[in-house]
């Protein structure tokens, strides 16, 4: 679910998509329609032989003929795992609708269960790596259902097919060639290389690069199996997290509550102060006693702007990001860990928050384009980049700079056009 996907969301294939299938299909035949219309990203090879080519990579990174064989020998494309790439829409929820969604009772009860199940492990585990067990399983419930549903796609499949696409070949590519070192350093034969549609297998979901560099056997059995292994999978996640800059023995997110006259420009994951200052403004912890008066460095996290919830973001969540840089997902996997480890529900908006479609979010980010404000892709989705976006054209008009969009800033910018 890294930035790529959200497992369980449903998809629905509009009928221009369909034909784009059938346009698909007949990329990959031989002939010269294929050469013209694919030369930009694999040189208009068919499938077989841009195949071919991968192979010979791998292979010259010591992957066996055997591997190699057993891995590739009879795979095709699959015009259906493109479709999947290009038809996500998940992360247009508020916080609130999913998290609400995500962090469901069934989904604390199950994940309370695990930490008692497992409580020896998570304890070596946060003695070993310093992340603590909520963490990890809140993970684990948001990526698999703790395991219940890693996925049933041959992912070397689909990992071709996404690879051969012309998408993202400069990331799917070397996924591909990390799945085969895998198969290759004998963790993972390849008929168990079962995962997502975009490659991603295991408990929490690794990617195949991922899974390569930071994996580990926790369970002394000499492989890295983090589908089979519980322990594998949990301190292969841990030590990912470390990589990812976790600090160990620090919070990660905090609910709180945010006075209706502070600057609201402050509130921006760009900017850290000490949560001494925060104290010092006004906000509180969200049972509404002080914060502590130190040092530790925290920014405002305001996911549905001023009259959602807010939390202090420590320099873990970071990590979070990292794992996922969609931010409803990064904030709602760091909720469901404060909640695994005792906190209260979220509070609720303090009002009605309209929230703007995908459609109107598009004509935002093409209005602050005219406005001269960077946006990033023009996607129609609220990326970090839009916010910041958000953010200045707000200054510039003289509203609240908090960095969510809202009507009455989509009209002020349709008035300036």
């Amino acid at each position: 679910m890294r930035g790529i996907r959200l497992r369980g969301a449903a998809t629905t294939v509009p009928p221009t998509l369909r034909l784009a299938w059938l346009a698909i299909l007949l990329l990959v035949g031989i002939g010269p329609a294929t050469a013209a219309s694919t030369a930009g990203c694999h040189n208009g090879e068919n499938f077989g032989r841009w195949l071919e080519s991968v192979k010979q990579e791998a292979a010259g990174l010591g992957v066996s003929r055997a591997t190699l064989a057993e891995a590739l020998d009879g795979v095709t494309f699959d015009p259906s795992i493109v479709a999947r790439d290009h038809h996500q829409g998940v992360f247009q929820q508020s916080f609130l609708e999913f998290s609400d969604r995500m962090v469901a009772r069934y989904r604390l009860e199950t994940g309370a269960q695990m930490l008692r199940r497992y409580a020896d492990l998570f304890a070596r585990i946060e003695h070993q790596y310093g992340v603590p067990g909520p963490v990890i399983v809140a993970f684990w419930g948001l990526e698999s259902d703790f395991g219940t549903n890693m996925g049933k796609l041959p992912i070397l499949r689909a990992l071709a097919t996404l690879a051969y696409d012309c998408r993202r070949p400069e990331f799917f590519r070397p996924q591909l060639i990390d799945a085969l070192r895998v198969a290759e350093r004998g963790d993972l034969p390849p008929s168990e290389m079962l995962g997502d549609w975009a490659g991603e297998l295991g408990h929490t979901q690794f990617t195949p690069s991922d899974y390569f560099r930071y994996a580990v056997d926790y369970d002394g059995d000499g492989r890295r199996d983090l589908i089979h292994s519980v322990p594998d999978a949990m301190a292969s996640t841990a030590n990912f997290l470390v990589n990812l800059g976790w600090r160990r023995g620090e919070p990660w997110t905090q609910e709180v509550r945010v006075p209706a006259d502070l600057a609201w420009q402050e509130a921006d994951l760009a900017i850290q102060h000490p949560r001494s200052q925060w104290a010092h403004w006004g906000v509180t912890s969200s049972d509404g006693r002080p914060l502590p008066a130190d040092n530790l460095p925290a920014s405002l996290l305001l996911p549905m702007g001023r009259f959602g919830p807010a939390f202090l973001a420590y320099p873990n969540f970071q990590a979070y990001l990292k794992w996922n840089s969609a931010l409803v997902y990064s904030t709602t996997a760091a909720y469901f860990a404060n909640r695994l480890a005792g906190a209260p529900p979220v509070s609720r908006a303090t009002r009605p928050i309209a929230r703007l479609d995908g459609h109107q979010l598009l004509e935002l980010q093409q209005l602050l384009v005219h406005q001269g404000i960077k946006v990033g892709d023009l996607d129609g989705k609220l990326g970090l980049t839009t916010r910041a976006a958000i953010k200045e054209a707000q200054l510039k008009l003289g509203l609240p700079a908090d960095s969510y969009p809202t009507p009455e800033l989509l009209e002020k910018l349709r008035v300036q056009r």
